[in-house]
């Protein structure tokens, strides 16, 4: 009987063993505050050139804090996942829009919430997390490296077709150099705002060159699609890092004004994070819709630099050319925005940033938008940002 108990402990032993594989979760998190000052931004009218002064809770950076988990399940296959929420650190309030509205659903509290599986094949996961064009921008040209990019002046995301996209399947696998995603999102019978997408990236980084391009197509409720499509790279060598690229937009014919709406207001061609470009939807007049049903197409180059002057200092500029153009010249815009920043180090965890930007718009119809969030016919704008940062 004695020998029987201790042949069943050992067996005991080892299937405890065999499941008691190493986990981890961790948690991160960016809490980010700066103080922006920004000209033209009135309502129109006399006022339109007035001058604001506002706390941002995301200057370098959005705020937020996050779960990374982890486990390993023997044989190199491990299981992964990610909760991430945004919060807006001047108000303490969730950052992005919490209510549904004609134009789209409520925003989520999670912006990312994922889970999957990563071996020798690669890696799977399922649920919101961020898609291939904002991949590629990301990790091939952004125009700061260290963010990567500057959050309250963004322009090199607005075609990014929001950067995130629910119910996803990604798939990602690297090789050496090369690394490559593709993803898909069902629509899942959204009748309103569609959803679905699909698409794919390639990218190669070595010796300090990095290049790629991705691609992808999202599905409006009505049927009709818009398609992105990105490309460009970077270069780094001793202090200095350079970067060019190239996004595109397209919109099918015959979108609907509420496909136009959408695409305008909630999901793709909004004005925030680069002064404005085009027309605000948000209130949806008889005029404005009409004109959003003229423009089918955005394109945005960009060329910048950055220079590390010392292991605490860097430096970087950077330079946009963005042109919307449809079925006539009333839609037609033609963009220039510029952006310069410096950003101390104090600590691997804490630095302070000093950034100007500039925004022109040229058009028929092009206006910058009041702090109201209404056109006001301004049509140029200055904005200076000071701030700081902590990650944990």
């Amino acid at each position: 009987m004695k020998k029987a108990s201790f042949v069943l402990s050992l067996l005991a032993l080892a299937t405890s063993a065999a499941w008691a594989q190493s986990s981890a979760v961790t948690l991160y998190g960016i809490v980010d505050a700066g103080v922006r000052f920004t000209n033209n931004e009135g309502a129109a009218g006399a006022n339109a050139g007035a001058k604001v002064t506002r706390l941002i809770g995301g200057g370098m950076s959005s705020s937020r804090f996050g779960l990374n988990v982890a486990e390993e399940l023997g044989d190199g296959l491990k299981a992964i996942g990610n909760l991430e929420h945004r919060v807006a650190v001047d108000t303490g309030a969730q950052q992005y829009p919490t209510a549904a509205s004609v134009a789209g659903p409520a925003g989520p509290f999670w912006q990312q919430a994922w889970v999957g599986l990563q071996g020798g094949f690669g890696r799977v996961t399922l649920g919101r997390q961020y898609n291939v064009l904002f991949d590629l921008v990301t990790t091939s040209y952004a125009s700061y490296p260290y963010s990567p990019y500057f959050d309250a002046y963004k322009p090199e995301i607005g075609l990014a077709m929001t950067a995130r996209a629910d119910n996803m399947v990604k798939y990602l696998i690297e090789q050496g150099p090369i690394r490559a995603e593709l993803q898909f999102s069902a629509g899942e019978g959204n009748a309103s705002y569609g959803g679905k997408t699909m698409g794919g990236l390639l990218r190669y980084s070595a010796n300090g060159l990095t290049v790629g391009a991705a691609q992808e197509s999202y599905e409006f409720g009505s049927g009709k699609k818009l398609k992105g499509t990105t490309f460009g790279g970077s270069y780094r060598t001793g202090p200095w890092y350079f970067n060019v690229g190239y996004g595109v937009n397209k919109v099918d014919a015959g979108i609907t004004a509420a496909d136009a709406l959408f695409l305008n207001n909630y999901l793709f061609w909004g004005t925030f994070g680069n002064g404005g470009i085009g027309y605000n939807q948000a209130y949806g007049t008889p005029a404005m819709v009409a004109l959003a049903l003229k423009a089918n197409k955005r394109e945005l180059s960009t060329v910048g630099a950055g220079y590390q002057l010392t292991p605490q200092l860097n430096l970087g500029g950077h330079y946009y050319k963005g042109k919307q153009t449809g079925t006539d010249a009333s839609v037609d815009v033609k963009a220039d925005f510029l952006t310069v920043a410096a950003d101390y180090a104090f600590s691997k965890r804490t630095d302070a940033y000093l950034e100007f930007d500039h925004t022109k718009l040229d058009g028929v119809n092009a206006s910058l938008n009041g702090s109201n969030g209404a056109p006001n016919g301004k049509t140029t704008r200055d904005g200076m940002t000071i701030g700081v940062r902590h990650r944990f």
